[in-house]
């Protein structure tokens, strides 16, 4: 369908262009009723040959592959040979009465026309290179495009498969910290995680969902935690705003929030999480506040999930999103604004 809509737009392009040049020329003579040069007929279907040798074959073989000079000794050495062939064969000189000989103006006149000849000549050479290597940059960017984009959906499906073991192998622990406790939670904390799985193995795989479903997963992550939690009185989660009509990519939040879980328990053993999403018409403002303990320490893959969506924000979002992070060593704090 795309090759075909090229194919028409090309089309037009030429049409159009050829339906000025002839006009350019002929509408003159009609309008004010001159006759029409013996040798324009020629000249204009030459022009028209002229015109696609030099754009399916000089320009591809030559111009195109930076073969200029080669390009452009062929293209004059064609002109010049043509323009004397057409000068010579319609050129109409009045025979002179014998003593007689041609001026300096007639041969000045010859020579002039010789040059617009010329000129008339390097005219469909110029307008169609001009046409061949702007559609080779047009195609080129077209391909560049698709590429990059291929790209950048193998780069977020690479980091949606990457996010979902990291975020698993999270909830089991939790999980297994309950079981450990023989705390009466585990089998609720089961079923929020099978909630929590069927999201991500239905919904997770698009490339939006419905910003409701979203908001339902990380309402079931965080109670989810706060079953495996022994204190979860400070852990808030406060969702304003109306998300109906509106949708995100999925799995973008999670991350933000799973880590203050990881790095928000004190060395009491209290957990401090505050969790704020505010939603408007076209603006999604996340904040995740949360203490950072005295006993954590930073490990080697602590960072893979944070890392994870920095890098889909970069991707989904180049333009239309503004994360700060701020750690004072006490408090950690995100502010996401997500321009939709």
């Amino acid at each position: 369908m795309a090759i075909a809509r090229r194919h028409i737009q090309l089309f037009f392009i030429h049409f159009s262009i050829w339906a000025l040049f002839y006009g350019f020329f002929l509408l003159p003579f009609f309008f004010q009723l001159r006759q029409i040069p013996p040798d324009l007929p020629v000249r204009l279907v030459l022009t028209i040959i002229l015109f696609y040798i030099n754009y399916f074959l000089l320009v591809p073989r030559f111009l195109l592959k930076k073969n200029t000079w080669q390009y452009v000794i062929i293209c004059l050495t064609i002109i010049i040979i043509l323009g004397v062939v057409i000068n010579m064969n319609f050129s109409f000189e009045p025979k002179l009465p014998p003593g007689f000989h041609r001026n300096e103006d007639f041969r000045d006149g010859n020579w002039a026309r010789q040059v617009i000849m010329m000129l008339s000549l390097s005219t469909p050479f110029f307008i169609s290179a001009l046409l061949r290597v702007y559609m080779e940059w047009r195609k080129n960017e077209d391909l560049r495009k698709k590429v990059e984009n291929e790209k950048v959906s193998s780069e977020l499906q690479f980091l949606k498969t990457q996010l979902n073991p990291h975020f698993l192998f999270n909830s089991l622990n939790a999980i297994y910290s309950l079981s450990v406790k023989g705390s009466p939670s585990t089998s609720e904390a089961i079923i929020s995680l099978s909630e929590l799985m069927r999201y991500m193995l239905y919904e997770a795989d698009k490339d939006k969902v419905k910003l409701g479903k979203e908001l339902e997963y990380i309402k079931n992550y965080v109670q989810l935690q706060r079953l495996r939690l022994s204190d979860s009185a400070n852990v808030k989660l406060k969702i304003s705003g109306e998300e109906r009509g509106k949708e995100v990519p999925p799995l973008l939040f999670i991350s933000f929030i799973e880590n203050a879980f990881k790095y928000g328990t004190d060395y009491k053993g209290k957990t401090y999480v505050n969790i704020g999403l505010q939603i408007t018409d076209t603006n999604i403002h996340l904040r995740v506040d949360n203490k950072i303990g005295a006993h954590r320490k930073q490990t080697k893959n602590s960072g893979v999930g944070l890392e994870n969506i920095k890098n889909r924000l970069r991707l989904l979002y180049p333009d239309s999103h503004k994360l700060q992070i701020t750690d004072n060593g006490e408090t950690y704090v995100v502010d996401l604004s997500l321009n939709l």
